[in-house]
């Protein structure tokens, strides 16, 4: 079992430890810190070439601060887990996904992962200068899938996202989609492959409730076929008909890992206070 670790800008193996009544784990987290450095100066007049001249003398923005999006997190997720995320917004779900798909470099800490991570959220780039039909194309294909394998699943994409139902969009170019077909779509591309390791950022938020069906039917389905599933959502309800597990972020720290019912119901707790 290869596991594949993220930190800063490296990658390397490191020997699973294996016995044989033992869960397999997908996901490991090891006192995660996430930070980012963002401008926090003022943006006046002439703000372009002033950049222009601090960079040739490699000199750091006036302005400059750092936020420390993930604090010290650490969790295990085993193989045919479906796990949520709850929290505030800018509590780190996002952050804590991207860190987990490689995306984002480790301040300190580890992310370990058996087998490869996907991250689907709302705003992954497709291209939307191309029609429905290339775009389902070219991302089976950055997803790994063969040409072969997208000519076989590509009418069940189309039928599963529902954006044919008025019409046939799927020749289209997806700048004339709405926000909601452009999620399904994305969503159906993606459900369409069986993966180690899937996060979901907050695609059951869209869409209505029969295509919220559907997707909650298929996660169910890729748990028992694949890995892990993480699902960041807002929605509760989803939540709880998908996920048997929550982790509970606030602030960048792990405020609560346990069953689904246990969590959200202390999640709704506080929210209440």
């Amino acid at each position: 079992m290869a596991v594949a670790e993220h930190t800063e800008s490296t990658r390397s193996e490191t020997p699973p430890q294996d016995t044989a009544e033992a869960r397999v784990p997908t996901v490991i987290a090891d006192d995660l810190h996430i930070v980012y450095k963002v401008n926090g100066g003022p943006r006046g007049r002439g703000s372009a070439t002033a950049a222009l001249n601090r960079m040739l003398r490699r000199k750091a923005p006036a302005g400059m601060r750092e936020v420390h999006a993930v604090r010290g997190v650490s969790f295990t997720a085993y193989k045919g887990e479906a796990i949520g995320l709850i929290g505030s917004n800018g509590s780190g779900k996002s952050t804590l996904l991207k860190a987990v798909a490689g995306l984002l470099p480790a301040e300190r800490g580890h992310v370990y992962t058996n087998g490869q991570p996907s991250l689907l959220g709302v705003n992954a780039a497709l291209m939307n200068d191309l029609t429905g039909e290339r775009n389902v194309i070219l991302g089976g294909l950055a997803m790994g899938m063969s040409r072969e394998q997208i000519r076989e699943r590509y009418q069940s994409i189309v039928d599963f996202s529902g954006i044919n139902e008025k019409g046939d969009f799927i020749t289209l170019p997806m700048r004339t989609y709405s926000s909601g077909m452009a999620a399904r779509l994305r969503f159906s591309i993606a459900a369409a492959k069986d993966h180690d390791v899937l996060m979901i950022d907050e695609a059951l938020a869209t869409g209505d409730r029969k295509f919220q069906k559907r997707s909650e039917a298929r996660i169910r389905e890729l748990r028992k076929e694949a890995g892990t599933v993480f699902l960041v959502s807002h929605n509760n309800k989803s939540i709880r008909d998908t996920c048997e597990r929550v982790l509970w972020l606030e602030k960048g720290e792990l405020v609560m890992d346990g069953p689904t019912d246990e969590v959200i119901k202390a999640y709704e707790k506080e929210a209440g206070k």
